[in-house]
């Protein structure tokens, strides 16, 4: 980076977590806990670390008095205050105009829009500054896959404006890289695995076999496939002992409405667990035996990672990137998407296999993921990208 211009400013337009950093700023502690978005953190704390890069993060939250700056290890942050909805209904106009000025004060290099949730590619398209668009969830190709609820409907819509004007585009796995050639052929598409903490590489395992741990991490609904799990959990409660943590947020409703799909034996053996930091879920899979992701449309799902980095077997749903992670046999099972028996029989298959039924994993494959989704490799692909974007130019 430093062959380019050193210090090199970087703009991150993100919907960061500020809430989740070690030390919070007193006006900000308030702040309800959203998405942690662990892989942005991952990126931010090797950058940290590189003097030839300077980074302001752009975050937008509408439950603070005023806008708050402030620098944390080397990194600014600042925290603008807006109304959901006034965004929303300006189509993001308001986020580009208030970005802009802010932008106009820093004088970055390069701008990183994250995703197209928050429309932060869409924004990046609007500004004068070259830019870089990560691709955080594809929505294009869950179309394909599921009926969307109605905000993905327009996450979609933009995401598919956003990708026909980028000319640099990140994402993760070998699927989605070549899903994003085939289909939007215009950007230069660059794969950069988003790395999992580090405290998932540090934890020492101690799996649980009597009873089973089964662990799930991440959003629940119908395209997570959560209908899925608790059939199974039910069809096997009457063949084997075991446990299951639900790492997830807090969803009231629909968690009660899970309830009535089971019987009272096997709710009785759910342990549901909200708002935990990263070091906290790395902790729970020191314990736990097998992780179960029956997602229906994931691009590059974290929790399959972080257990894959922690060295616990996966059985998961043959989506996306996940084949990318977990080698069939080695490191877990896969079964076909939306196949309940397939995924029971795959349940079944890794409580009795030898490495498997006893938390472990086939030692090379552990190395080998290990160092594929390392954060020090991650950050060397997302610095390739910025210095793309930057000899592309705007």
């Amino acid at each position: 980076m430093a062959a380019i211009k050193s210090p090199l400013t970087v703009v991150w337009i993100s919907d960061y977590p500020v809430e989740w950093l070690a030390e919070v700023p007193e006006p900000l502690k308030h702040l309800s806990r959203r998405h942690p978005a662990t892989w942005a953190m991952v990126l931010l704390a090797e950058y940290e670390k590189n003097p030839d890069l300077c980074i302001h993060v752009i975050l937008f939250r509408g439950d603070i008095p005023m806008d708050y700056v402030f620098v944390q290890k080397g990194v600014t942050f600042h925290v603008l205050k807006a109304s959901p909805k006034a965004r929303l209904a300006t189509f993001f106009w308001l986020d580009t105009l208030r970005i802009k000025k802010v932008c106009e004060q820093i004088k970055p290099d390069l701008i990183h829009a994250w995703g197209s949730e928050k429309g932060a590619g869409l924004i990046a398209s609007r500004l004068r500054w070259p830019y870089v668009m990560t691709i955080q969830g594809l929505f294009a190709w869950y179309k394909q896959k599921i009926k969307l609820p109605r905000y993905d409907r327009f996450v979609e819509f933009v995401e598919r404006i956003t990708l026909r004007r980028a000319r640099v585009v990140t994402t993760e796995s070998n699927f989605a890289v070549q899903f994003l050639k085939d289909n939007f052929p215009k950007p230069k598409v660059h794969q950069a695995e988003h790395a999992p903490n580090h405290f998932f590489r540090n934890i020492q395992r101690q799996p649980g076999t009597a009873p089973v741990e089964f662990i799930a991490v991440g959003g629940l609904g119908h395209r997570k496939g959560t209908d899925m799990l608790f059939a199974a959990l039910d069809q096997l409660s009457g063949e084997m002992d075991f446990r299951v943590k639900i790492i997830t947020n807090p969803s009231p409703g629909y968690i009660e409405s899970l309830r009535a799909t089971v019987s009272e034996k096997t709710w009785k053996r759910v342990e549901f667990k909200h708002h935990l930091l990263p070091h906290e879920v790395a902790k729970e899979l020191e314990t736990a035996t097998i992780l179960l992701m029956p997602t229906r449309a994931d691009t590059s799902p974290n929790a399959v990672k972080e257990a894959v980095v922690a060295g616990v077997p996966v059985v998961a749903a043959t989506v996306g990137g996940i084949p990318d992670y977990v080698v069939h046999g080695k490191n877990g099972l896969l079964f076909p998407p939306g196949d309940q028996e397939a995924f029971v029989s795959a349940l079944r298959a890794a409580c009795k296999h030898p490495l498997f039924g006893q938390g472990r994993v086939d030692a090379e494959t552990w190395d080998k993921e290990r160092e594929y989704l390392s954060p020090e490799l991650m950050a060397k692909k997302f610095s390739a990208a910025y210095e793309s974007a930057l000899a592309l130019g705007r």
